[in-house]
């Protein structure tokens, strides 16, 4: 695809599920693309992609092909990033990474552009995707923080498996079958393909996302504590989080109880709040039985909340369900949100 006017974009990772999606993102959010650059690994170089009707072939990811770029969305892993990403950088383009490599990086804007989008004028050339959970999450809690103050945030989550990529999702739907045949089978992808130990997913839920640190708490975990007090602009927020990987495919589902500055806020004050709130769909009708669920997420870039209710014992705590499509505004549409950003204030031109 020739640069005509508009944006170089290059897509790097353009083969994997995430990439996959900020391509079809792109396409959808009809972004005003002059050229689309698709990078991948040797592996996958060669394949067609189609966008908007022309077939576009992904070529090996190296540091020349980012000559031209505008823009450069990452979602190829931690250490392509840590490569090619100041390449990228060196040649001009703006790099929005989806992996973990730079988020914790003072240097480095850690972003979901419904939070802290005009943190975007501090960046040096590369911005940071949080991680999926961390998005939704803070998303929710925003328009909270914004209005009644926020002091404490305890987490559980029930993520899916296609955050931990597509072997993941191969193996749930191969173990699924297996059982339901009386079959045998060696799991061995999750939760974590490095590690010593692999435990079945299928008709299953396991308290263990990434490794385990010294604290012990997990990295998914420290993930979603440190990036939510470094987006919020909030080192003193208590927070603290318990992961967990069921078998779901895609969208991520969040517990989450939080405690307000204010006291005397109500139930029907936060539902009032979040419906008007931006990149947020409230469902909560308890009475007919309406609230957030993955399945129904799927495919959509908002995030949903229902089940929102005042803690019995803390007149500061509430209660909450979050769920996301992990793939979207959980990686593709918030890097393609911050994309838009980039334009809109002109960071980008």
């Amino acid at each position: 695809m020739s640069k005509t006017n508009g944006i170089h974009v290059a897509v790097v990772g353009a083969t994997g599920a995430v990439g996959e999606q900020m391509i079809r993102t792109l396409e959808s959010r009809d972004f005003p693309i002059g050229k689309l650059s698709l990078l991948s690994s040797p592996r996958s170089a060669g394949k067609i992609v189609n966008f908007k009707g022309q077939e576009i072939e992904v070529e090996v990811a190296t540091p020349e092909k980012f000559e031209g770029v505008d823009i450069a969305l990452f979602s190829a892993g931690g250490s392509v990033s840590k490569e090619l990403a100041p390449e990228a950088v060196k040649r001009g383009a703006i790099v929005v990474d989806n992996t973990s490599a730079f988020r914790m990086d003072e240097s480095v804007p850690l972003i979901v552009p419904e939070v802290n989008e005009d943190v975007l004028h501090t960046h040096n050339g590369i911005i940071a995707n949080p991680n999926c959970s961390t998005i939704q999450m803070v998303v929710a809690l925003e328009p909270i923080r914004k209005l009644f103050g926020l002091n404490k945030v305890i987490v559980s989550t029930y993520q899916a498996v296609s955050g931990a990529g597509v072997a993941a999702i191969n193996e749930l739907n191969e173990q699924s079958k297996a059982i339901l045949n009386g079959s045998e089978f060696t799991p061995e992808i999750l939760p974590v393909k490095g590690d010593e130990k692999h435990y079945q997913i299928a008709f299953n839920a396991i308290p263990q996302i990434d490794k385990f640190q010294d604290n012990g708490f997990t990295f998914e975990e420290m993930k979603m504590i440190n990036e939510t007090k470094k987006i919020m602009s909030m080192p003193e927020l208590q927070v603290a989080a318990t992961c967990v990987r069921l078998p779901v495919v895609t969208g991520h589902s969040e517990s989450v109880y939080f405690e307000v500055n204010d006291a005397g806020i109500s139930a029907e004050q936060m539902k009032s709040l979040l419906k008007d709130s931006p990149g947020i769909v409230l469902e909560d009708d308890p009475e007919n039985q309406i609230y957030p669920m993955p399945a129904n997420c799927v495919g959509k870039n908002d995030v949903f909340v229902g089940r929102i209710r005042k803690d019995l014992d803390n007149d500061k705590g509430f209660h909450m369900w979050v769920v996301s499509d992990n793939l979207l505004k959980g990686a593709a549409w918030n890097s393609v949100q911050i994309a838009e950003s980039l334009l809109k204030l002109g960071i980008v031109k």
